[in-house]
C-alpha cells in the first residue's frame, strides 16, 4: 500500500494526531502510515483526515488547511445533532458513515435528509444488537 502501483480508493485516517497530520503535510514518510498517505496524494486519490484534537491553535488550523491544499480532505468527527441522536453509537456511527459516504460505501448508519421534517428513526448501531428507536 506504499506504493503507486498498489491500486487502492483512497486512505482514511481516524484518528489523524496532530504529529501524523504534520508528518503528512510535510510528507515526514518515516512510517507505513506516512508514506501511504504520502502515495495517496502523490497519486491524487482520495485521503479523508479525521483530525481528533480540540481546541485547535493557529499551527494546527495552518496544517489542516495545507493538508487541503495539498488534496485532503478534512472531515473532523463533529457530533451532528439535527438528527437527534439517541446514543453516543449514533453520534459515532453518523461520523463514520459521513466519511464512508466520501468512497460511496454506504453502511446504513446515516440518517437520510428526505425533504421533509419528521422526527428521525434511529437505525439500528453496528454490532451491538440494539433495536431500533422511533421517535414519533
Amino acid at each position: 500500500i506504499s506504493s503507486g502501483s498498489f491500486r487502492t480508493h483512497g486512505m482514511i485516517v481516524a484518528p489523524c494526531s496532530m504529529k501524523t497530520l504534520s508528518a503528512i503535510v510535510h510528507s515526514f514518510a518515516d512510517s507505513l502510515l506516512i508514506r501511504s498517505a504520502d502515495v495517496v496524494l502523490k497519486e491524487q486519490r482520495k485521503l479523508v483526515l479525521m483530525p481528533r484534537e480540540s481546541p485547535l491553535h493557529a499551527g494546527h488550523c495552518k496544517l489542516l488547511y495545507e493538508a487541503a491544499q495539498l488534496g485532503a480532505v478534512i472531515s473532523p468527527p463533529m457530533p451532528a445533532f439535527y438528527n437527534e441522536p439517541a446514543t453516543i453509537d449514533d453520534q459515532v456511527n453518523h461520523s463514520v458513515g459521513r466519511v464512508l459516504d466520501l468512497f460511496d460505501l454506504d453502511v446504513g448508519v446515516v440518517n437520510r435528509w428526505n425533504g421533509k421534517k419528521e422526527k428521525p428513526t434511529v437505525r439500528e448501531p453496528l454490532g451491538n444488537g440494539t433495536t431500533v428507536k422511533d421517535f414519533s
